[in-house]
């Protein structure tokens, strides 16, 4: 204690130059904000293959660091509102130095979970243990920081720095897929990352105790006062004018606002980005574009004041909506321009990736723009700056705990976005008319009508389409952590044969299964694992063998298709993570029940339940995880395919299903092949006629010659796609960038 008390002497009596102290403030504002917004990727991409790359993954974490981010902002306007300065210093030193104590951050391999526990609250416990303390005081930094600096320099704003540690959050997000996740594996991230952390805590404490004498300087110096009414009289730009009056009571109406909007914003946020993962993969590059436009709308609102425009940006966000509200609409669309004479394959234009992606993200930036810049409108004056801050948090937990723990449990689809898309138009064209309409519309009830109007119309054409999507004999539809499923009937096909009636399985807009519903074809292969598909060709094809029937592992149930291959004495094992899909399977399709084969269900993530099997290997293992473009990453490394020749007979056959619209994965397969020495092909089945049969790329990997000799085998077959520079995937580096289609 003596020690401490000493060196805190020390730094008590070392005052920092008056602008020193500024560029201190701000250099540890920003440097906190690039450790609080790398830690965010960084844990997510650790744990993310424990919970089977599931998009609900990062809206967990997004719901953890957002609450946690209310702790540290309350925790800021706590220490804030303390008379002793000295205190203030000792409690954050004491705090800072505990968790240096705690690093590194990456999680021990004991905290894998073992499928049994809810995985919301199971991920939630694993990052407090191990993020926990480290990201409450890097949230509680900038308003803190800047209390300091707004008592330190009264007639200077300090809203400028929060757009500075905003464009540090920002370039630690874009810096992360771009720079850190390509050259450093996880393990030296974690290591680099607690190294700048003790950096940044070392620059706190410093501050900490250099703030009482600092402050007790600047308020008894004459010379300091004169500098600062010329540094004010030369500075007078936007960003440093007379902040608001400070003796000003703030209304309850913004206090209000304060939390609705950031809360609005963060739903867009969350909603969207659940949007992308859904449709391409849960990986850190799907999750830091919307995060860092959503951070760029804070820079550019907060930095600068009249770089707002509410009449420009209202109108720009309606815009927007239209937009996406006509993709909603594209098969309506299409026959409208057919209808006109145009030749446009409309529906196909706005399924592409990019053409997606532009149009969500651009609602989102706009969105969120209008938000910010509205909440820039309310800011208070310096004195209330740590309770705007708080309450700016607790908007964007609100909206975190929303689409993370209150959708989830009440809606069976994604419906938030479609509310949030409401919202938009609404808030938007309210904005925009209040602007550009308000000297004619001064009758507000005509006002407030035609605002009513626009919601009912936005409401119509948003959930119109998406029920109309799902029209037409939706059997079941449900919601959990890993996604949406649902069964629906197709009584009319291209063939519009009753022969082709049949039922199919959906994870979101993705196909996982179908089966006939005509007496007597129940039984026949469809989809990706037709006969003259490559498992198709495996599983019949394959020698069995003397004394047993085969042994057949399935990493993905489906709908349960590739039971149609089992025959009496052999055994098939599925793992599945989603406990929906083993009941859908059941529940809504024969393939499972009518399989003369033993059949067993393995619940959690595949690679975890291999690593714990003790069952003997098995002849034929079936990668079937990837076709839902959602990928789970963690099951395509180094390491993964090591577990896979450990769990397969010694003449064994890896199967792994390689179909996806938007990721090339052949090299990436073919590459972990050549490193294991494993000799491969690829089957490619083309022609697809409607949902029954369609288009599918397998790989085989094995050291069984003779078997890729077999003529059912050998006839089909080609070379796999290599790519001479593809790095090779392992647990602690892989790389979606260099894979996109």
């Amino acid at each position: 204690m003596t020690q401490r008390t000493s060196t805190a002497a020390i730094l008590s009596r070392a005052p920092l130059h008056p602008e020193r102290f500024a560029y201190a403030c701000a250099a540890t504002i920003f440097l906190g904000a690039v450790l609080l917004f790398q830690v965010q990727p960084m844990i997510g991409k650790m744990v993310l293959p424990w919970f089977g790359g599931s998009p609900s993954v990062w809206t967990t974490c997004m719901l953890f660091f957002q609450v946690l981010l209310v702790g540290g902002y309350a925790y800021a306007d706590l220490l804030g509102r303390w008379r002793s300065r000295r205190a203030v210093a000792i409690v954050h030193a004491i705090l800072l130095l505990s968790t240096v104590c705690l690093l590194p951050i990456t999680p021990d391999a004991v905290w894998k979970p073992d499928g049994q526990a809810n995985p919301t609250w199971y991920l939630l416990l694993l990052l407090g243990v191990h993020v926990g303390l480290p990201y409450f005081l890097l949230a509680s930094t900038g308003p803190l920081l800047q209390n300091w600096f707004a008592r330190v320099y009264p007639q200077r704003s300090p809203y400028r720095l929060y757009a500075l540690s905003n464009a540090g959050s920002m370039g630690a997000l874009l810096s992360y897929p771009f720079l850190v996740e390509p050259t450093l594996n996880t393990v030296w991230q974690g290591w680099m990352w607690s190294g700048a952390f003790v950096l940044f805590a070392i620059m706190c404490i410093g501050l900490a105790f250099s703030f009482q004498r600092q402050l007790n300087l600047e308020q008894s110096t004459t010379s300091n006062s004169k500098s600062k009414k010329k540094l004010t009289s030369s500075q007078s730009t936007e960003q440093d004018k007379p902040v608001p009056n400070e003796g000003a009571s703030i209304s309850w109406a913004h206090r209000v606002l304060w939390i609705v909007l950031p809360a609005f914003a963060c739903v867009m946020l969350l909603a969207v980005t659940n949007y992308l993962c859904q449709d391409v993969a849960v990986s850190p590059l799907m999750w830091v574009v919307p995060l860092s436009l959503y951070l760029l709308t804070f820079i550019i609102c907060f930095d600068r004041e009249s770089w707002y425009s509410r009449r420009i940006y209202s109108l720009v966000a309606l815009v927007a909506v239209m937009m996406v509200c006509n993709f909603m609409l594209a098969s309506h669309m299409e026959i409208l321009y057919r209808d006109l004479g145009i030749n446009f394959d409309y529906s196909n234009f706005v399924r592409r990736l990019d053409v997606q992606a532009f149009a969500f993200l651009f609602l989102l930036f706009t969105v969120c723009l209008l938000c910010h810049g509205e909440l820039v409108r309310l800011k208070p004056a310096p004195r209330y700056l740590t309770t705007f801050y708080l309450s700016v948090s607790v908007g964007g937990a609100l909206g975190g705990i929303l689409v993370g723990v209150v959708c989830p449990a009440i809606f069976s689809g994604y419906h938030e976005l479609h509310l949030a898309i409401i919202a938009a138009a609404l808030f938007s064209g309210y904005v925009f008319g209040q602007e550009a309409f308000r000297t004619w519309l001064r009758e507000k009830r005509l006002y407030k009508a035609l605002c009513g109007v626009a919601a009912l119309v936005g409401l119509y054409v948003v959930f119109w389409s998406q029920a109309e999507r799902m029209a037409n004999a939706a059997v079941a539809i449900e919601r959990n952590f890993y996604g949406v499923l649902w069964v629906q009937d197709h009584f009319q096909d291209s063939t519009e044969e009753p022969s082709w009636y049949g039922r199919a399985l959906y994870h979101g807009r993705i196909l996982h299964g179908y089966q006939y519903l005509t007496p007597g074809r129940e039984r026949v292969p469809t989809t990706y694992y037709m006969e003259n598909s490559g498992v198709g060709l495996t599983l019949r094809n394959f020698p069995r063998p003397e004394g047993r029937g085969l042994r057949v592992g399935l990493v993905g149930l489906g709908a349960g298709t590739l039971a149609c291959y089992g025959e009496a004495g052999d055994h098939y094992t599925f793992y599945e993570i989603n406990p929906q899909v083993i009941d859908f399977a059941k529940a809504y399709f024969t393939f499972l029940s009518d399989c003369p084969a033993e059949l067993d269900f393995r619940l959690g993530d595949a690679r975890l339940s291999l690593e714990r099997s003790e069952s003997p290997p098995d002849d034929v293992l079936v990668l079937d995880a990837f076709s839902g473009d959602a990928i789970p990453t963690h099951l395509l490394t180094r390491e993964a395919f090591e577990l896979y020749e450990q769990r397969l007979t010694p003449d064994g056959v890896l199967c792994v299903h390689v179909s996806n619209r938007h990721l090339r994965l052949e090299p990436v397969v073919a590459r972990l092949a050549d490193e294991a020495g494993w000799s491969i092909v690829t089957i490619a089945k083309r022609g697809a006629v409607g949902l029954a049969e369609t288009e599918s790329d397998w790989m085989l990997l094995t050291r069984n010659e003779d078997f890729l000799k077999l003529p059912a085998i050998a006839d089909v077959q080609r070379p796999p796609e290599r790519d001479p520079t593809m790095p090779l995937w392992t647990d602690g580096y892989h790389n979606l960038l260099r894979i996109l289609r």
